[in-house]
């Protein structure tokens, strides 16, 4: 892989990883268009991952120091226990599945994209009009019950077109939180899945291999990754400030899988 498309796997991993489109999504699609090989592009996204955890941890510094005292100097668990519910089922589905995921071709075909592209667009455009449970304040004072469901729709994101980010926070959504509360706690959430993605990466012999291989095209693609996703994790938390925010994203997603289809359609 060159330092080309090194760089553009950085910078489409971190503008897309944090806005509810789909980075899994976007990544099968860039695939294709470069025809990378497979193992080679999958093993280098692994580890792009890295670029966008360090976004996190870095924009939610304060969240973070914040839960941890409130576990070890306020023994106010609430918060932490409710990450670690939302955390566990896709965390469990994943590990699993984990070869299936790797190895079938529905997980890397562009229909599966486009299809779970529009479905999740689609929600998205009528959120508001899908029964919701009662408000919630923010994510400080989400029932662990309702944060199960949240977990549990996150299992959904192991399919590339559906988005962590996006099934979280409309989930989110129906479970009481608004549009920037539930972003909120889809990242939060997110930081031990992706440390659990990361960490993988080295304790088998091909990953390590991959990454002492490459280790200069993956430092400029995670760097690329850390910047743009910083910029794009603030943008979509200050752009769903705005009522309907959710369905501009959606209409994105739809227009993105008729477009994704009809390319496919036309090459049959």
């Amino acid at each position: 892989m060159d330092i080309f498309q090194a760089l553009f796997l950085g910078f489409v991993q971190g503008i897309t990883e944090f806005i509810p489109v789909s980075s899994s999504g976007h990544l099968e699609l860039v695939q294709h268009i470069f025809n990378l090989s497979p193992d080679n592009f999958h093993l280098f996204m692994e580890f792009v991952n890295f670029g966008t955890l360090l976004a996190l941890l870095f924009y939610y510094h304060d969240k973070i120091w914040r839960i941890t005292k409130n576990v070890f100097t306020e023994r106010n668990y609430r918060l932490a226990i409710n990450l670690v519910i939302t955390t566990i089922p896709a965390g469990i589905v994943g590990l699993i599945f984990a070869s299936i995921i790797e190895n079938n071709s529905f997980f890397s075909s562009l229909y599966t994209v486009s299809i779970a592209m529009g479905l999740v667009g689609l929600l998205m455009i009528f959120i508001d009009k899908i029964p919701h449970l009662s408000p919630i304040k923010n994510e400080d004072h989400l029932t662990p019950a309702r944060a199960l469901a949240i977990g549990l729709c996150q299992i959904f994101a192991l399919v590339p077109g559906v988005s962590r980010s996006g099934s979280t926070i409309i989930t989110g959504r129906i479970v009481g939180l608004d549009s920037e509360s539930a972003a909120d706690y889809s990242f939060l959430a997110s930081i031990p899945i992706m440390f659990g993605v990361c960490f993988k990466m080295f304790l088998s012999e091909s990953g390590r291999v991959f990454f002492a291989e490459n280790i200069n095209s993956l430092f400029f693609a995670n760097l690329i990754a850390f910047v743009v996703g910083l910029i794009a994790l603030k943008y979509v938390l200050n752009y769903l400030k705005k009522p309907g925010s959710l369905q501009t994203f959606g209409k994105y997603r739809v227009i993105l899988s008729l477009i994704i289809l009809g390319v496919l359609l036309t090459l049959v």
